[in-house]
């Protein structure tokens, strides 16, 4: 019943209510399909057989199979295939780190220290408290 040349319907998928030909069968599930679907490996669940059988050769080009299927009144579409872009890739945002500070180690300020007064005039001091005691 999947032969090569079997016209299906393929029932599931983005291709889905498009028609298709078998052009290889791959093993007992799955079958190389090519038409108005991409041309894919699919399932056989996947896939409607119809009544007519088209004369393909084993892995056929899609411009064969385009041929056949416009003799048997069924259109195919061929969309281009997309140009490759280069996807932008996301930059992630740098988080800024604040700069820490580094500790200044502490340096006491220097104080000039007044000069002390002379020996001489504290001597007189004690002195003068001598005289006023005796009073």
């Amino acid at each position: 019943m999947y032969e090569i040349g079997r016209l299906c319907v393929k029932i599931a998928g983005r291709d889905a209510r498009l028609k298709c030909v078998i052009i290889d069968v791959i093993d007992d599930t799955f079958v190389m399909i090519d038409g108005q679907t991409r041309r894919r490996k699919c399932n056989k669940i996947h896939i409607e057989p119809l009544d007519k059988v088209l004369k393909l050769k084993k892995d056929a080009s899609h411009s064969e199979v385009v041929s056949v299927l416009k003799k048997e009144g069924i259109e195919v579409v061929d969309t281009k295939p997309k140009k490759a872009t280069v996807k932008p890739t996301r930059q992630l945002k740098k988080k800024e780190t604040p700069v820490k500070e580094t500790k200044k180690p502490k340096v006491k300020p220097v104080v000039k220290k007044e000069e002390s007064k002379p020996v001489e005039k504290l001597d007189e001091l004690v002195v003068e408290d001598k005289k006023t005691d005796k009073k």
